[in-house]
C-alpha cells in the first residue's frame, strides 16, 4: 500500500478539495478534503461505494464544475471526459462523430479533418466502419467510437467515467486490450472510475479508494503487475482480493 503524495510536476493535483451541493439542511456533502496527485502518463482508477463522490472528482478535474474548497490544478492541459453512455450523435456516423470533435477545436481544413478521422478510427480498429451510424454498430464499437471521439479532443488528459461498465464481460476485455494499446502509443494521463475492482487491477498503475459519502482518500495501491495483465490472471485476482476486503470493510462501515 502507497501513500498519495502531492508533487509540483503532476498531471493532476486536487489538493484539500471538497463539494457540497445545495445549502442549509438539505446541503449533501459529495467530498471531504480531497488531496491526490497523478503523475503523468500515469493510469489511475477510482474505487468506491456508489454516491462516493467518484463522478463528481471527475467533473472538478474536467472543469465542468468547481471545487467548494480546495484547489483542482491540471496545469493548464487538456482534459477529455467519456461517459459509461457513447452519447453519439444518431444521425451521423461513426466518422462524422469523430470529426465534429475536430471541427469543434478548430482543426484543420476538411480535408485534414478527414484524414485525421479516419487515423483515430484505425487506432481503435474501426476503420472499416466509419460509414456506419450508431444504431449499426455494437456496444462495444460505440464505445470505441466515443474513444474515438475523445482522443480527437487532443487530450493530455482523459477522465473515463464507468466507460465499459454496461458491456458484457467479453466485450469489456476486449476494449481493456485496446485501451492499453492506445495508452501505449500517447502519453495519456487516465483517470478511471470503476465499480469492477478486478477491472481496476487489470487497467491502473494506481487504485485509490474514497470512503463513503462524504468521499475521502482512505487508501491507494501501486499496482506493480508486469504488463500485458489479464483480469483473471492469480496476481490480479490477489491484489483485487485484498482491495475487496477494504472496500467491504469501508460499505460495512458505513452501512
Amino acid at each position: 500500500m502507497s501513500t498519495i503524495v502531492t508533487q509540483a510536476a503532476a498531471s493532476i493535483t486536487l489538493d484539500g478539495v471538497s463539494k457540497v451541493y445545495g445549502r442549509g439542511p438539505a446541503a449533501v456533502q459529495a467530498l471531504d478534503s480531497v488531496s491526490l496527485s497523478v503523475e503523468p502518463g500515469q493510469f489511475t482508477c477510482l474505487l468506491g461505494a456508489s454516491g462516493c463522490g467518484k463522478s463528481t472528482l471527475l467533473s472538478l478535474v474536467a472543469g465542468l464544475d468547481s471545487p467548494t474548497a480546495g484547489t483542482v490544478d491540471v496545469g493548464g492541459r487538456r482534459v477529455a471526459l467519456m461517459f459509461q453512455e457513447a452519447a453519439l450523435f444518431p444521425w451521423l456516423s461513426a466518422a462524422g462523430n469523430v470529426e465534429l470533435a475536430l471541427r469543434a477545436r478548430g482543426f484543420g481544413p476538411a480535408s485534414e479533418r478527414r484524414a485525421r478521422t479516419r487515423e483515430l478510427l484505425d487506432l481503435v480498429a474501426l476503420g472499416e466502419f466509419a460509414g456506419k451510424r450508431p444504431h449499426e454498430l455494437s456496444g462495444g464499437m460505440r464505445q470505441r467510437v466515443a474513444l474515438a471521439r475523445a482522443l480527437a479532443q487532443d487530450a493530455d488528459i482523459l477522465c473515463m467515467d464507468e466507460p465499459f461498465g454496461a458491456l458484457d464481460a467479453m466485450t469489456r476485455d476486449l476494449l481493456h486490450d485496446e485501451l492499453d494499446r492506445v495508452c501505449a502509443g500517447r502519453s495519456l494521463t487516465v483517470l478511471f472510475v470503476t465499480h469492477n475492482v478486478r477491472e481496476a487491477v487489470r487497467l491502473g498503475d494506481q487504485v485509490v479508494l474514497l470512503s463513503s459519502r462524504p468521499g475521502r482518500v482512505i487508501s491507494s495501491w501501486d499496482v506493480s503487475i508486469p504488463r500485458p495483465r489479464r483480469i483473471d490472471s492469480a496476481p490480479v485476482a490477489e491484489l483485487a482480493g485484498t482491495i475487496t476486503d477494504k472496500l467491504r470493510t469501508e460499505m460495512t462501515r458505513h452501512g
